[in-house]
């Protein structure tokens, strides 16, 4: 069964009606009850097709990549500073693949129906509410994401959780360091008080979403996977030197 899950991942027929189906629920949510604004969108049109990966701090368990979806379908299609009418959703960009736990993959019939959209489910040794170390991801779930890399762009959240400001795996730093791919820093920002953390539901109406993708990180692949963490923390905006005072302990 879970070989015949595998193969139905990769249909691009199931992925584009998986696109269709969720961007139509979300797309009232994010672009008309409340206002997304997007930045950084037209360096995207001159990646590469694989290789990419999107590094990106972390408020909702999907709302986060599903815009995400949303913008790369519109790009797509020529848009690049909003969503517009959501024709893109008819013929959406697919070549994208989310990392996500697995667990919170499996804990709904909506996740489990959005995991066919291109997720990428990892065993986290790690998970919110835990008290075990943060020692990354499984070594065959490293290697999952290595070869997906080969053929799409990746989108994933270094941190693992909706915890602000809430320390990275190494995992991360060291598919970075070692597969040398374009990365391209994500900072988002209102989802978690538009949001419900754990669906797709509406918390407050009328909040500004704003979505802005950096230019791509200058990376020395010869640095300690801490360096290239500390990096990328820096660049999505969720290091210490971002944090609150409130939080640091200093106000």
């Amino acid at each position: 069964m879970s070989q015949l899950i595998a193969k139905i991942k990769n249909w691009n027929i199931v992925r584009k009606f998986v696109h269709l189906i969720v961007g139509m629920a979300t797309y009232p949510g994010i672009a008309i009850i409340n206002k997304l604004k997007i930045e950084g969108a037209d360096q995207l049109k001159q990646l590469p097709p694989a290789n990419v990966l999107f590094v990106c701090n972390h408020q909702t368990y999907f709302v986060d990549v599903i815009t995400m979806f949303h913008i790369f379908s519109a790009i797509k299609w020529g848009k690049t500073r909003r969503l517009g009418v959501p024709y893109y959703l008819l013929n959406p960009y697919t070549r994208v693949n989310y990392v996500a736990a697995e667990k919170t993959m499996k804990s709904s019939s909506m996740s489990r129906l959005f995991l066919l959209a291109g997720g990428l489910t990892v065993r986290r040794t790690w998970n919110e509410g835990s008290s075990e170390v943060r020692s990354g991801l499984d070594p065959s779930d490293t290697r999952k994401i290595e070869r997906s890399l080969g053929n799409n762009w990746i989108i994933t959240f270094p941190q693992g959780t909706t915890t602000p400001f809430a320390p990275a795996r190494k995992g991360t730093a060291l598919i970075v360091k070692y597969h040398q791919p374009i990365v391209i820093p994500v900072v988002i920002t209102g989802f978690a008080k538009a949001f419900t953390k754990t669906g797709i539901g509406l918390r407050k109406t009328g909040t500004l979403l704003t979505v802005t993708f950096k230019e791509p990180l200058q990376i020395n692949y010869a640095a300690s996977a801490q360096e290239i963490t500390e990096q990328i923390m820096d660049a999505i905006e969720q290091s210490k030197k971002f944090m609150p005072e409130i939080l640091t302990g200093r106000g």
